[in-house]
């Protein structure tokens, strides 16, 4: 038994006594794979195995010639595609980074330090958890609108810098760091900045690392601001730019369904190479963000 540690989230080493949960788990990975595989595969058909009926999820002619077509029309555009994609890069920089800090430095104050309507903040924050994008987009356009912020650079960063279930993990994984360690650093003459660089964020890199992807995820996807925020096509994105491609073959979406699928896998692949990097990290922030 001393080769089996129950209490890790990853053993490090076979025991038989795992058999029974990879009886469950083996079959559900696979079920759950299926879609991302069918990104792969599907990026690689033919037109004629793009409309096949029954869809088929194999593709059996793999082709290169959806990637082929994508790059064609790239080159073809009056803006060239290296601006969309530094656009997306330099926004997805600013997002992660600033909304790793407000929800790091949001979450200590309200996890140890102790001020008025403290717990009526993060019971707020815990509210906005249930308001789906739909159900604010007015309120959003006016306020963007009000601040002067259309058609602007600006306007894909601000916005997104609100992430209340970053701040919600943050918070739950900071309550877990003792109070007494806290308070010894403040004995030693630690400021609340150093403890916030030197004891708080070493101790909660898993949490820092859910809210990286989260927030990665969330701007790197994001269409709706240069749809409805953005009229100059040197502000818009990389990901409303490949969203568009599909209507741009000649104005007939059944021809650029090629490109299209191509231009998914594309904007898939970073979300799943930054998952597959931090994953161990959200295993353990969602193993220890809800225990008190």
């Amino acid at each position: 038994m001393s080769a089996f540690q129950g209490t890790k989230i990853n053993p490090t080493k076979f025991h038989k006594s795992q058999l029974k949960f990879y009886f469950f788990l083996i079959p559900l990975a696979i079920f759950m794979a299926m879609p991302i595989v069918y990104i792969i595969f599907h990026a690689f058909k033919p037109i004629d195995e793009l409309f096949a009926y029954p869809p088929r999820f194999f593709v059996q002619k793999p082709t290169m010639q959806n990637f082929s077509d994508l790059f064609m029309k790239t080159n073809d555009s009056g803006i060239p595609l290296s601006r969309y994609l530094f656009n997306s890069i330099i926004i997805t920089l600013i997002v992660v980074f600033l909304t790793i800090l407000f929800s790091t430095m949001a979450g200590y104050a309200l996890s140890k330090k102790n001020f008025l309507l403290k717990k009526t903040i993060f019971e707020i924050n815990t509210l906005a958890l249930m308001f789906v994008p739909a159900a604010v987009a007015i309120p959003r356009y006016l306020l963007i609108e009000n601040l002067g912020l259309i058609n602007s650079f600006w306007v894909h960063i601000l916005p997104l810098l609100a992430m209340p279930i970053g701040l919600f993990l943050v918070k739950q994984f900071i309550d877990q760091i003792p109070n007494e360690l806290i308070e010894a650093a403040r004995m030693d003459g630690a400021s609340d900045f150093r403890i916030y660089t030197t004891i708080v964020i070493p101790l909660i890199k898993p949490a820092i690392a859910t809210v990286a992807i989260l927030s990665f995820q969330m701007v790197w996807n994001n269409v709706e601001t240069s749809t409805l925020y953005v009229n100059d096509e040197g502000l818009k994105t990389f990901s409303f730019y490949m969203s568009t491609l599909a209507s741009q073959v000649s104005g007939n979406t059944v021809a650029g369904q090629g490109i299209a699928a191509a231009a998914t896998l594309i904007m898939f692949v970073p979300n799943l190479i930054i998952f597959i990097i931090l994953q161990s990290q959200v295993m353990n922030t969602m193993a220890h963000s809800g225990i008190k």
